[in-house]
Formats: C-alpha cells, structure tokens, sequence
C-alpha cells in the first residue's frame, strides 16, 4: 500500500493518513525538569533507512522529503488518503473469516467498525467531517468505501485465497549499511513455493507510460524480500480498486539489482542533502496537493531552521551529519 501516489504516510509512512507511518527517524527525547515544569524536546537524528514512499517523496521533492523524514511537519488527513487506509483494514480483516465466508457483505459489514476503530486510533481524522453535521458527506464517503471493496470482488476471489502473510512488514539491510523497509499489503505463497507480493491500490490505474513508475514499490519490496529469504517473487501484483484494473509484473534478478542500484545513489543524494542541509524544491503539478506551501520557497515562504549539523561542501570528509545504520 505504502506509498505515495494515495498519500504518503505516511505507512506508510511520518506522512499523510492512507498509508503506513515509517519507522521514526526521532531518537528518543530529551527531558528538562523545571521546579513547576517538565518540557519536552525532541532529538533529531539522520535517517537511516528508506521505504518505497519515502524514495517517492525525494525522487518527487527532496524539500518535501525534508519537511516529511526530518522536520516531520504535521500533514491534514485527506478523505482520499483515509479511505485507502479504511478499505485496506477491511480487506485485511476479511481473511480472519473462513473462506466460505469472505463474501462481499461481510466485508461491507466490515466498515463501520474498522472505521470507528480508525477514529479512535487515529483522532486527527475526526477533523474531516468536522462540517458535516447532517452526516451526508460521511455517509457519501463511506458509501464510495463500499463500492471500493466490492468491485475487489470483481478482480479476486478470496476464498480461494489463504495468504501466508498480510500487512507484513519487511526490512533487509544492504550491504552499503542501508536500511530498506516497507509494509507489504498481502504474500501468496504457492504450494510450489512461488512468491506474488500484492499491494491494493484504492485510486485508479497509471496509463501505461506511468506504468513503471507504479511498479517501483513493488520492486522495492521484491527486492528487500530476495535480500531477506534469496528468493525472487514469482509475480508483483498491484490491484487498482478504483479503476478495476490489474497489473501485474513477473521480475527476474536483473530488475532487483537495477533497483537496487537506483536505491543507493538515491540514498548517496539524501546523505549530500543531509549533510550539507541543501534540500531543494522541485516544482511540479502535485505541488498544488502540498500541505507545506507555506514554508515552501517556491510559495514565498521561509522553511523552519534546519535542525541537524550542517558540513559545508569540500571541508573534508567529517563525519559530522552522516548517515549509517543505528
């Protein structure tokens, strides 16, 4: 699910609800006590690992990969971005049902409780209905959730399915000391012992010449898993519920390599970036979708004070500001 085009969470990732929050790149805060007060500062470190929706975010904007892994701005939920995380809590807990049972009313039936589980979880969510006092838009918006997982219907049939593993997340480190993590939304397993890594889609499928760019993530993933269990995934399936639409990709050796390869001179351009605190805008047409306009220089304003030690370019190789495993 992890990644960027339904909003990036931000599992994913820090990030926008509609996908899994990554792993904090915060160390642990740092305590002042007062005689009438304890404040709370929190400590900022390099990160030190990368997921699909974070690698999106720098590839996108590195200014936006800032304002997200090491500023960690506040982002407003999205109706679009919480729905994907809603449908993807239904199509999860389907599968505790046996599978006689996975049928298309019982996973509508779903909704309301993973719904209300998702506010309680997460309240900043409550801030989207907040003008709607009728409930129309609410009720609008989870009816929308409702045709998501039934054209699901249309596309797989889950009780032919058993996953070996759902909502699993993943992490290898690479040789170069790289972290790569992710959240897989669901791994089939043969009885032949070949791999399918699938990952709902809750918008509509890219035209074909944005295909690759949609299947990143899912080399991303293929890859973390070959460096984890030496095996390559049979079949990279991403399941378009917007559109009803399937794609799928059958990788081969070469593919994980070149990904990996594009991994780490991303990962080199972050640790320049982190070192010299030079993290510059790259305006495009999302820019409009952008909650930091307001400390976007390209929208006038100014970004907050960079909070890690900046090294100048050519003063040698310091190791101040760099970036490595924990």
């Amino acid at each position: 699910m992890d990644t960027s085009t339904e909003g990036a969470a931000q599992a994913h990732s820090g990030g926008t609800a509609g996908t899994r929050t990554d792993p904090s790149v915060m160390a642990e805060p740092t305590t002042a006590t007062a005689a009438t007060a304890v404040a709370t500062e929190p400590v900022v470190i390099p990160p030190t690992s990368l997921s699909p929706s974070r690698a999106g975010d720098f590839m996108q904007c590195p200014l936006l990969y800032r304002f997200r892994v090491i500023d960690r701005l506040p982002e407003k939920p999205s109706e679009a971005a919480t729905r994907g995380t809603l449908v993807h809590a239904v199509l999860e807990r389907l599968f505790d049902a046996p599978a006689q049972e996975r049928t298309a009313p019982r996973a509508k039936s779903l909704i309301s409780g993973q719904w209300q589980r998702l506010r309680q979880s997460r309240p900043e969510v409550e801030e989207l209905f907040a003008d709607d006092p009728d409930g129309e838009r609410l009720a609008r918006w989870l009816g929308e959730a409702e045709q998501l997982v039934e054209r699901w219907f249309t596309l797989e049939d889950p009780s032919r399915l058993e996953p070996a593993e759902r909502e699993l997340f993943v992490e290898a480190e690479l040789e170069s000391g790289l972290r790569l993590r992710g959240i897989i939304d669901r791994v089939d397993v043969a009885p032949t012992g070949e791999v399918r890594i699938v990952d709902y889609k809750t918008g509509k499928a890219p035209r074909p010449e944005y295909a690759e760019d949609a299947l990143f993530q899912m080399k991303f993933y293929a890859l973390v898993v070959w460096r984890l269990k030496k095996v390559v995934p049979r079949r990279l399936q991403l399941v378009y519920l917007g559109s009803g639409d399937v794609l799928t990709y059958d990788p081969v050796l070469a593919d994980l390599e070149r990904v990996e390869r594009k991994l780490l001179a991303l990962w080199e351009a972050i640790r320049r970036a982190t070192e010299t605190g030079d993290w510059r805008p790259r305006p495009t047409k999302l820019c409009g979708w952008c909650d930091h306009q307001a400390v976007c220089p390209e929208f006038g304003g100014t970004p907050p004070p960079y909070p890690l030690p900046v090294r100048g370019v050519g003063s040698g190789d310091s190791e101040q500001g760099r970036m490595g495993p924990d």
